[in-house]
């Protein structure tokens, strides 16, 4: 994602009052690889999340080339991480780049519940 695609995003969510979840990734990361799947089905396969409003969600790819200070800005000093982001300001104090966190279906699934029920 570009800034100004995040920026969006950020925009969106807030006016529809879900947190976005943002995976920061690289291609390169083979802990990326088995994170984003799960996530995803976690999010949109199984709707975790929904019962306490919903979550948005965005996969951010750090070596991407139009992807600017982005990591930088949000502080993110690790890949694998999950940051949210509730009416648009980032949520780093519930941050998660424990890999034995982010390969945790049980922990993600409380984390993303926690997080919808922040609001957006």
């Amino acid at each position: 994602r570009a800034p100004d695609e995040l920026h969006t995003l950020l925009l969106l969510s807030s006016s529809s009052n879900k947190p976005l979840i943002t995976l920061w990734t690289a291609s390169w990361c083979r802990s990326c690889a088995i994170v984003s799947p799960l996530l995803k089905e976690l999010i949109e396969d199984k709707g975790v999340g929904e019962a306490e409003g919903g979550l948005g969600f965005a996969e951010i790819e750090l070596a991407a080339s139009t992807i600017g200070d982005l990591g930088v800005t949000y502080a993110i000093t690790s890949i694998p991480t999950l940051l949210a982001f509730s009416r648009g300001e980032p949520q780093t104090e519930t941050r998660v780049n424990r890999l034995e966190d982010l390969k945790s279906r049980d922990f993600l699934e409380r984390w993303l519940r926690v997080e919808a029920a922040r609001g957006g």
